[in-house]
């Protein structure tokens, strides 16, 4: 399994670094348009090789020709937030990167299965759905397992117990829009909405919501980058280990929860076909207006892309 990463910043060097300590791949590259970057930073990777213990099979180059066969490719490349910015402000410059840079990858990867990771999310999900056409299944956004890990930690942090012990899902779009399912969510095994009042609960999905943005705040330079490189290898397990494991994940929906042509943070079992099925949860109305109006969301802003072209 040939895993290439698109952009050498923090999101993309420290993916390839969780990929390959941890053994997800038998090639890992990773491309950048600015010379000799990823190239410096996979040789770091590789010296560490013989104290971490794993194969120091990362390279780096500035050429997609050394990506080609590629079976996963995860998309990084774009422009951070800075403080003060939307997702949505990020639409305009990072569509041309998107563009670009799908364009280099569908060439010499054909049969690849494709993760973006570029905000706005969703929308850079949807325009790489079209740059590559490729078929739906095999071009998916991480979200949803961000969002997710985010919200067991803030639960984890307010009832004083283990992240492990929290189970928590959210669907929707990655920001404003998402979509939380509190009866979904336990604590040890206990319903959280039994352990925590209405105000609480709002306060924790509110900062889940807002949790990008609190992060590029407190840096002052730059974004989020641990707990998204850590989402981003989740997925590529499942999908380069063929798991079939159920995850968030930004999705082509074709009917399911009433929502057809958008791509939505749903919830999708992953293997070596890509996103193999989206699986339907029992949804109350309100959940499901939620993710309905989310989808709806998604789908005019993606209809501002074609403004851009």
């Amino acid at each position: 399994m040939r895993v290439t990463i698109v952009g050498s910043g923090f999101v993309g060097a420290t993916t390839a670094m969780r990929v390959v300590q941890k053994g997800l791949a038998d090639d890992v590259v990773m491309v950048d348009i600015v010379p000799d970057l990823p190239q410096g930073l996979a040789l770091d990777m590789r010296e560490s090789a013989p104290i971490e213990g794993f194969e120091p099979n990362v390279r780096g180059t500035n050429d997609y020709a050394d990506t080609a066969g590629s079976d996963l490719v995860v998309i990084t490349a774009g422009l951070p937030r800075q403080p003060g910015m939307s997702r949505m402000d990020l639409l305009g410059k990072n569509a041309g990167i998107i563009r670009d840079v799908v364009g280099k990858m569908t060439e010499h990867s054909p049969n690849a299965i494709l993760i973006v990771v570029t905000n706005p999310l969703d929308e850079m999900t949807y325009l790489t759905s079209e740059v590559s056409g490729f078929p739906k299944q095999r071009v998916m956004g991480m979200a949803g397992v961000l969002d997710s890990s985010r919200l067991r930690y803030f639960i984890a942090e307010e009832l004083g117990v283990s992240p492990s012990r929290v189970e928590a899902i959210t669907l929707g779009s990655h920001g404003d829009a998402m979509v939380p399912l509190p009866r979904q969510a336990t604590v040890e095994g206990k319903p959280l909405t039994e352990l925590v009042d209405e105000q609480t609960l709002e306060r924790l999905y509110q900062r889940t919501r807002d949790a990008g943005a609190e992060i590029v705040a407190l840096l002052k330079k730059g974004s989020a980058y641990y707990a998204p490189s850590a989402a981003i290898a989740q997925m590529v397990n499942a999908i380069a280990g063929d798991t079939k494991e159920i995850l968030p994940v930004c999705a082509w929906c074709t009917g399911q929860y009433g929502i057809k042509d958008v791509y939505v943070g749903v919830p999708a079992r992953l293997g070596r076909a890509g996103v193999e099925e989206i699986v339907e949860l029992d949804l109350n109305d309100d959940e499901r207006a939620a993710l309905r109006q989310a989808a709806e969301g998604i789908r005019a802003k993606c209809a501002d892309l074609a403004k851009l072209a």
